[in-house]
């Protein structure tokens, strides 16, 4: 994959757009020239954004997990086309307590984070198509978690989407490599958001949002297949994945148990 690409006034749909990384990569790409297509659920905070950013912003409001929205996106996006990039950052995280397991939970999660992402793939995806044979290379990126490399305590359900999220990503560069379609998977660590402001553990290597941004636009721009971040961080939890399972299981349980202790 060459890493030389024109990346000068690029569209840009983002999803998840209206808070937290979403948001900061949406001043992101202002910032650098852009157009941004924002799409969040939130109408009055969308028009909040394009008061603030003005022509750059063209909002789009609705739902992922809504197909009939997804129709609407796919006819908007088609209508404003040609699209360079789209990044989908629209997700969710809860946390489950094992001795209550919730399936309920896993389902909320997993059709917010997977479910919705491939819904937005649908609708975007056509129009990515229309832009193949431009000077402009199409990127979809997809915005996963660096969670999925190790099996962190309640994280059943927001794991699960995050690595089904990986495989989808990793599957769609295979397919659509043959079309031009470039796809990058996004793994931040912890970013300093209002989902993560909710957490009641310890955040090793806390990003703010605005440092995360730069990192992702960055390497968007270079079209990089896989990108993560705190590398400290994320590094380190690729090599936990490289160890032996029985190893890697005990380092586990015992985050695990040291958790419950320190919130008994």
């Amino acid at each position: 994959m060459s890493n030389e690409h024109n990346t000068t006034n690029l569209t840009v749909w983002l999803t998840g757009a209206t808070s937290g990384i979403g948001l900061a990569v949406l001043a992101e790409l202002v910032r650098q020239g852009h157009r941004v297509i924002a799409t969040g659920r939130n109408r009055d905070r969308l028009n909040e954004i394009v008061a603030e950013y003005g022509n750059a912003v063209t909002p789009l409001a609705g739902d992922v997990t809504s197909p009939q929205d997804c129709r609407y996106f796919r006819e908007q996006l088609h209508a404003m086309a040609p699209i360079d990039w789209a990044i989908l950052n629209a997700g969710t995280c809860e946390y489950m307590d094992v001795s209550d397991f919730d399936a309920e939970l896993v389902s909320r999660v997993v059709n917010t984070n997977i479910v919705g992402t491939a819904r937005a793939i649908e609708a975007v995806l056509p129009v990515l198509r229309t832009s193949r044979n431009r000077e402009r290379h199409p990127l979809l990126a997809v915005v996963g978690s660096s969670a999925w490399w190790f099996p962190f305590t309640r994280a059943e359900a927001y794991g699960a989407s995050k690595a089904g999220l990986a495989y989808l990503a990793e599957s769609l560069r295979a397919d659509l490599a043959g079309e031009g379609i470039d796809v990058s998977l996004i793994s931040p660590g912890f970013v300093r958001t209002p989902l993560t402001d909710q957490n009641d553990f310890s955040m090793p290597f806390l990003m703010e949002a605005e440092d995360a941004a730069r990192i992702m636009v960055r390497d968007l721009t270079r079209h990089r297949p896989d990108i993560h971040f705190p590398r400290r961080f994320t590094l380190m939890l690729k090599l936990f994945a490289c160890l032996p399972r029985s190893l890697r299981d005990r380092m586990a349980a015992a985050m695990s148990r040291n958790a419950k202790e320190s919130n008994d």
